[in-house]
């Protein structure tokens, strides 16, 4: 029976939503020159969750994606099958902006590696930054870093780390799963 234990409860998650969110308005200003784009499927939900909270906080254009990178990754097909592809909603180029890509949980980079190549497909970006809810360091396999981060968490290599949401588990919560 794996061990399992809360390291993020309800109240701090929230806590850490609205955090991000007035860091990137410090970062960012009014988003004239910015979007949001979430990373199917685990950043697309902190990514919603962001750009709702900035719009009640008054940032009122942020063009805002949601990134498949299924298709861009070295492991598409593994032993158990082919993984399952998501819709990419992206209706704007991100030529010239400052890109914030979000994503649940930073391992070892190789999401964030697919999804860069993925996102050159709709311009070329002035800058790319990278959101987190989680950063897992030590376990990084590729030199990528995150700019703004929920939460970071020293794991070991068989731990496994899951966000859950409110709209899909119940409650918003971090979860520790050990083995």
């Amino acid at each position: 029976m794996p061990d399992t234990r809360t390291i993020h409860n309800s109240a701090r998650f929230a806590l850490t939503i609205e955090r991000l969110c007035r860091h990137l308005i410090e970062e960012h200003g009014d988003f004239a020159d910015s979007c949001l784009i979430g990373i199917q499927t685990g950043g697309v939900q902190l990514a919603e969750r962001l750009h709702r909270r900035l719009i009640e906080l008054g940032v009122t254009k942020l063009p805002y994606g949601k990134l498949d990178i299924t298709f861009y990754r070295d492991d598409f097909r593994t032993k158990a099958g082919p993984l399952t592809a998501h819709p990419t909603e992206i209706d704007f180029l991100v030529e010239d902006k400052r890109v914030v890509l979000v994503d649940d949980v930073l391992f070892s980079g190789r999401t964030v590696l697919s999804a860069m190549t993925a996102l050159n497909h709709f311009g070329r970006a002035s800058a790319v930054e990278l959101l987190v809810m989680v950063d897992r360091r030590f376990r990084r396999t590729l030199p990528v870093q995150a700019n703004y981060r929920g939460l970071v968490v020293d794991t070991l290599t068989d731990e496994y780390v899951d966000v859950q949401w409110a709209e899909t588990h119940g409650t918003d919560q971090i979860i520790l799963t050990g083995s």
